[in-house]
């Protein structure tokens, strides 16, 4: 084909973009603006944002809803934008359809609405059945918050909510995290620093802020396995580069491990490398 009528087609082609990849890149584009890193419909390769920035609300809905027709995830994103936003319901009926749909993440944020009232009628039992669906699908928080209600069943066994985390850590970097930290304070069933640290760590190797802080202080104290003071700061390092707070004091107190106090005990200074 002539070098003029490639380019020719080539144009025409970005152009009039078939259906398919405008789909793909408005679900991109949402995936950049409004992915939960906790929602396990999120690819691997998809950062996630904690909240979804002022600034890119109008642009998240309108990709995030474009998108919404054939992806729950981004249904479930477009109630994410919605909310960041102020339009609760907007936001809730974005998380009812994706919930429809098989979005643990949205079963687990309606219920949050319902547990505490907020936009919607409070209503513990409908929290409850939330919560019970999204940990049945593996979901951490749901397990979390399941765990969080109290009083009777599934949500009182914490037991119960390691078996269900154990499932859903077999994939999930937040699971894996939440396991971890119940094996660590042998909440629901045997203390397990062993078993901590090795979650800890696979979670930490897909960068949850929260396991790299863990793993920083577990192999600073040489807790379930060897100690490494060099390994430690620099897992602290790659959390605090993600926004962990008690990274950051961790890596204070490594650069500054000399308390000076006064005759009473007050703190006066401490001594720095």
């Amino acid at each position: 084909m002539p070098l003029r009528v490639i380019a020719i087609a080539a144009a025409a082609s970005l152009a009039h973009p078939s259906p398919v990849k405008a789909q793909s890149a408005d679900l991109v584009l949402c995936d950049r603006l409004a992915a939960d890193p906790s929602d396990p419909d999120k690819p691997a390769d998809v950062k996630g944002t904690s909240d979804v920035a002022p600034s890119d609300v109008a642009t998240a809905i309108k990709y995030c809803r474009i998108a919404a027709g054939s992806s729950r995830r981004a249904l479930y994103q477009l109630g994410r934008a919605y909310a960041a936003g102020g339009q609760m319901p907007d936001a809730i009926a974005a998380w009812r359809k994706a919930a429809d749909k098989g979005s643990s993440s949205a079963m687990v944020e309606l219920g949050v609405l319902y547990g505490t009232g907020s936009g919607v009628a409070r209503d513990e039992a409908q929290a409850r059945k939330m919560f019970e669906r999204a940990a049945q699908a593996g979901n951490p928080r749901g397990v979390t918050n399941l765990a969080a209600l109290g009083g009777g069943g599934t949500s009182s066994d914490p037991a119960r909510a390691r078996e269900l985390l154990a499932k859903a850590a077999e994939t999930n970097a937040e699971a894996q995290y939440q396991l971890g930290l119940m094996l660590a304070d042998g909440t629901g069933g045997a203390k397990d620093d062993a078993g901590a640290r090795s979650l800890f760590e696979k979670a930490a190797a897909q960068n949850h802020a929260g396991a790299l802080e863990r793993m920083g202080a577990f192999t600073q104290e040489g807790r379930g396995g060897p100690k490494d003071s060099s390994a430690a700061k620099a897992y602290y390092e790659r959390a605090a580069a993600l926004g962990d707070e008690d990274a950051k004091k961790a890596l204070e107190r490594l650069r500054c491990p000399f308390a000076i106090k006064d005759k009473r005990g007050n703190l006066v200074t401490n001594l720095c490398f």
